[in-house]
């Protein structure tokens, strides 16, 4: 897996400023949403590249729905390459869950 680092655009960026981006929680945060039931779903941007392979656009997004915000059983997971792929997605987990 490469670990090549990325702001929200998908621009590189170094160490220093993928560190700086990640300590802003706001920065981070691309969506949450509590469900009736309790379910939290969370997508944030992840900055680094969890592709697992060397060819295509970075995958720096992810979003993950656990049991409960307090309660963090992760139950499901998908990730992407874009912002707005990223909200696609968090708004598909809700409608799933």
């Amino acid at each position: 897996m490469s670990m090549n680092k990325f702001d929200r655009e998908g621009k590189p960026i170094t160490l220093e400023q993928w560190a700086q981006l990640f300590e802003n929680s706001a920065y981070k945060r691309v969506a949450e949403t509590t469900l009736s039931d309790g379910k939290w779903v969370s997508t944030v941007w992840l900055g680094l590249d969890h592709s697992f392979r060397d060819d295509g656009p970075p995958v720096i997004f992810e979003t993950m729905v656990f049991s409960s915000k307090e309660n963090m059983d992760e139950l499901d997971q998908d990730r992407y390459s874009t912002e707005a792929e990223a909200i696609a997605g968090h708004h598909e987990a809700v409608q799933k869950w």
